[in-house]
């Protein structure tokens, strides 16, 4: 396994959008127009791990230039998986949130749920959580540089209540969240 890092610091400007199945494909094209992306020591440091041909090494790369750039997380840095041939991205969306495990990929690579469970459980040892649930992000980059985000969780996550009070006062809702939680 060959394992680098680099990438930003501690950043002072608000955390982005949640990663959820969103799509952003400007914000990385716009940064890579006017400037030599070759000389990038984030790319150049990406291909020296030689982990991944080099369509999933430019996925990653878009990817960690719009978690940076367009995003704004904290600390990103990248990690070759040699036995997935897979260039990883690790980060967090704010800064104090624990790090997240990003998995950048072309779209016309495929991938198999065994696969994913793979990554994921490999990803476990890069968090710094230990009682957090296995999860990664799924980041699938189209030939337009369009990504769009896919968090995937081991299992069923309980979702978070509802902001809305409304809900909170309806009898069906306590009953079917009763009903979940002695499960």
């Amino acid at each position: 396994m060959a394992e680098s890092g680099a990438g930003g610091g501690p950043r002072s400007s608000p955390a982005g959008a949640a990663c959820s199945a969103q799509s952003r494909p400007e914000a990385a094209a716009r940064t890579l127009r006017g400037s030599r992306r070759e000389d990038h020591p984030a790319l150049t440091g990406m291909m020296s791990l030689d982990v991944a041909e080099s369509s999933c090494v430019h996925a990653a790369f878009l990817v960690y230039l719009d978690l940076l750039e367009a995003r704004n997380w904290h600390e990103v840095s990248y990690i070759g998986l040699a036995e997935f041939q897979l260039v990883c991205l690790c980060g967090r969306e704010r800064e104090t949130d624990g790090f997240q495990v990003v998995v950048p990929t072309p779209v016309h690579v495929s991938i198999s749920h065994e696969r994913l469970r793979q990554i994921m459980k490999r990803s476990y040892t890069l968090r710094d959580e230990p009682d957090s649930p296995l999860s990664i992000t799924l980041a699938i980059v189209e030939s337009d540089s369009t990504i769009v985000y896919y968090k995937l969780t081991h299992g069923f996550v309980t979702p978070d209540p509802p902001d809305d009070t409304e809900y909170m006062d309806d009898k069906q809702w306590r009953k079917k969240r009763k009903r979940f939680m002695r499960r």
